[in-house]
This record gives structure tokens, C-alpha cells and sequence, in this order.
């Protein structure tokens, strides 16, 4: 059985292999019936690719398809519910997924179609899919990325896509927080593969994607968003719903407690343009040869600074890559590749939260 207080993490700029290792290491099918109807449920939140940093890479999906059919398991379809005012028919077409259905024979499942049961939880009435009850193993795809209410979307949040459109209104006005902890009572989640290759900065719609060339995977939804926010440079406590969750009995946020396994380093390649966000931030930035991983994870930093209005207190350029090993410099480090500076933030990658945290001290 699955560890559910471990954490596996891949690097890398191809999707497919990527979650291929990272299942090989893993094994979910050790805890899946031969005949059991597995759902993937990605992020689709809109009708726009993975590019724009809002869904969820296909590539990811395309090689856990190939995985579990590889071990035997066949009954698996493919389900979501895209956001009110979008049609998860057209997200399905523009995100690559009726592709990804015609080629592996997986049925979509439009959830925003489906007929819905209520539920009660400690006197909280949600409203769920009902063909979200059908599925014997729930494997969540959710992308890491920022949002403009919660702070960020990961694994928590993207069983909104399991709700009707009405019931997805109603959490608005209830401050999502709670329904968002409470709903995941009620769904649980088999397995978690997270889709950390270039989630939006800070806006679940996407525009400005941040190379992070990642894919995390582990089976505590409350767990993996901890570590996501630290990733994205939040605290738990930033994230409401996260410690709600923890606190109703869904998982644990506690990291310092986690079994977190790295099978690689990052040696992927930067492909993505920057947005103009990412360009503003980079001008704080001195970079030679940094790996997407660790310039992602300073980009985030650096945009919690700016939310924090500490960024424009920030007097010291930030020097990153893997031509500053080995060199000695009085400016400020960050990753391993600069532990000769005489100041460093060290990770490889460091942690965003790690970095807004020093920088704090510094201004």
C-alpha cells in the first residue's frame, strides 16, 4: 500500500516519462481491483491549453492511461465539470482530451451534465455529482498554480470540478473555505498526481505560467497542498480551507512529518516565453544557467513579496544558475549553486516560502 504521509517528487520537461517513473515507483496498482472503475479528474477549469498555466498537461494524463492499461486496469474514464460561465465540452476539445479519449478508448464524462445527491456534513448541505459515487478509485490531476480568492488551487479545490454548476455559486457566497474542506470529507481521493510543470502565477485562468518542470504525487490531498503552498510561498495558515480540512479529519499539514522523495534533479529545459509579470519580476533577477525548477520557485517568491509591498524594498539583485557554483560573491544566493556566497538560500530547488522568508529578514 501507498504511504499516506509520502511525497514524491519528479523533475524533468517530459510529461509522459515523468509520471511513467513516477508510477513505476509508486505502484498504485497494488491497491487497484482489476475490475474497478477508475476516474481521472484533471483541472479544466476553461477551454485553454496547459501553456496558459490553467489546466492540467494531457501528457500527464496520456502516460497514467498508458500506465494503468499496461497493468491491467481498463475501466478508466475521464471526468470533470469545467466553471460556470465555460463548457467542459469544449474544455475536453481545446485542452487535448477528446485526442487523448479517441486514442486509448477512455470515455469523458461531462460532469456539468450529470444529475447530483446531497449530502449532509456537521449540518452542511453539498450538493455532489452523482457519477462521482460510481468511481471505485479517484486519481485527482490537479495543476499548481495561484488564485486570486484562495491563494492557490491544487488538490483541494479541484474537487470543486465534481459539483454542479448551482453548487459551485453557492461556495462562492459561503467564502469557499469551508465547502472546499468539507467536500473533500465527503470525496476521497485514492491518489494525487499533481501537474507542477508551469501552473499560473496567481490566476486559476492562466496568462502567466511559471516553469516549474515538476510532478508531485502522494494520496493526503491536505498534505500535498501544505506542501504546494510552501512551494508557491504561502504559509498553511494562508490557505484557509487547508487547515479547516485538517481539522475535520481529511489529512495532515503537517510537513515536518512528511517522507518527501526527490527521484531526480531538474535538468529540463526552459521552453516557455515569459508573460510580462514574469518579466517585471525578473528584473530583481541575475541569472546564468538556473533550472526552471528553482527560477520558478524564485518567481513565486518574489511575487509574495510584491503582494506583501515588500518587493520594491528589495535593494540586492538575486543570483541563481548553475554558473554561480563554486563562486564566492557578498550579494544573495539562491539554490545550492550558490552556497559560496556569503549569503544563501539553499534548496535544490529551494522552496518559495524558504525564500520569501529569508528575503523578510533581509528588508
Amino acid at each position: 500500500m501507498i504511504n499516506n504521509n509520502r511525497i514524491h517528487v519528479i523533475y524533468g520537461d517530459n510529461p509522459e516519462q515523468m509520471v511513467t517513473k513516477l508510477l513505476e515507483a509508486i505502484k498504485p496498482e497494488d491497491e487497484i481491483d482489476k475490475n474497478a472503475l477508475i476516474g481521472i479528474k484533471p483541472n479544466l477549469v476553461v477551454a485553454k491549453p496547459s501553456s496558459s498555466g490553467a489546466t492540467t498537461t494531457p501528457g500527464i494524463v496520456a502516460g497514467l492511461i498508458e500506465y494503468l492499461k499496461s497493468k491491467g486496469r481498463e475501466n478508466i474514464v475521464i471526468m470533470e465539470g469545467s466553471w460556470v460561465g465555460d463548457r467542459t465540452k469544449e474544455a475536453f476539445k481545446v485542452c487535448g482530451y477528446v485526442d487523448l479519449s479517441r486514442k486509448y478508448n477512455v470515455p469523458l464524462i461531462d460532469l456539468q451534465k450529470d444529475t447530483h445527491t446531497t449530502y449532509d456534513i456537521n449540518g452542511l448541505k453539498i450538493n455532489i455529482c452523482d457519477y462521482v459515487s460510481k468511481v471505485e478509485y479517484l486519481i485527482n490531476i490537479p495543476v499548481l498554480k495561484g488564485h486570486c480568492q484562495t491563494n492557490i488551487t491544487c488538490a483541494l479545490k479541484n474537487m470543486k470540478g465534481c459539483i454542479p454548476d448551482s453548487e459551485k455559486r453557492k461556495f462562492h457566497t459561503m467564502g469557499l473555505h469551508k465547502p472546499i474542506a468539507y467536500l473533500n470529507k465527503l470525496i476521497k481521493q485514492n491518489l494525487i498526481i499533481v501537474d507542477g510543470l508551469n501552473g499560473d502565477l496567481n490566476f486559476e485562468e492562466g496568462g502567466n505560467p511559471v516553469q516549474m518542470n515538476r510532478i508531485i504525487a502522494g494520496k493526503d490531498p491536505v498534505l500535498i497542498d501544505a506542501y504546494a503552498a510552501n512551494l508557491m510561498g504561502f504559509g498553511v495558515e494562508e490557505i484557509p480551507y487547508i487547515t479547516i480540512a485538517e481539522d475535520i479529519g481529511v489529512g495532515t499539514a503537517d510537513l515536518s512529518n512528511a517522507d518527501i522523495i526527490e527521484l531526480n534533479k531538474d535538468d529540463g529545459s526552459r521552453k516557455l516565453t515569459p508573460s510580462r509579470r514574469v518579466q517585471q519580476l525578473s528584473r530583481y533577477i541575475m541569472e546564468d544557467s538556473a533550472c526552471s525548477a528553482c527560477y520558478g520557485s524564485l518567481i513565486y517568491a518574489l511575487e509574495r513579496l510584491n503582494e506583501k509591498g515588500l518587493l520594491n524594498k528589495l535593494k540586492d539583485k538575486l543570483y541563481i544558475g548553475q554558473n554561480f557554483k563554486n563562486k564566492k560573491h557578498t550579494g544573495i544566493g539562491i539554490g545550492s549553486c550558490t552556497v559560496g556566497f556569503e549569503k544563501c538560500v539553499k534548496g535544490c530547488p529551494p522552496k518559495a516560502r524558504d525564500i520569501v522568508e529569508y528575503l523578510e529578514s533581509r528588508i
